[in-house]
C-alpha cells in the first residue's frame, strides 16, 4: 500500500464521516437557533427548551436517514477490509 492509496483512504473516510455527520449537525445548528430565537423572544432561559428540541429532532432525523448513513458506513469499512490485503505488499 503506498502513499496515495493512503491518502486516498483518509480521504475517503473524512467524506463518509461528514456524509454520516452533516445531517445531524445541520438539523442540531437550525434547530438551535429557532429555539434560541424563541428563547430570546419569550426570555424564558430553561435549559430543557433548548436540549429537548434537539434531541427530538436528531431521533426523527436517524429515524429517517439511518438506513441511509448504516448503509454508508458499512460499504466504506467493506472497502477497508478488501484493502487490508494490500497492506502487506
Amino acid at each position: 500500500m503506498n502513499e496515495t492509496a493512503v491518502i486516498d483512504l483518509v480521504r475517503e473516510g473524512i467524506w463518509v464521516g461528514g456524509l454520516v455527520a452533516g445531517p445531524i449537525l445541520v438539523v442540531v445548528l437550525v434547530v438551535g437557533v429557532i429555539v434560541g430565537i424563541f428563547q430570546a423572544a419569550t426570555s424564558i432561559n430553561e435549559m430543557t427548551l433548548s436540549f429537548l428540541p434537539k434531541l427530538v429532532a436528531v431521533t426523527i432525523l436517524v429515524l429517517l436517514v439511518g438506513g441511509w448513513q448504516l448503509q454508508l458506513l458499512v460499504d466504506f469499512t467493506r472497502r477497508i477490509l478488501e484493502r487490508v490485503a494490500d497492506v502487506g505488499m
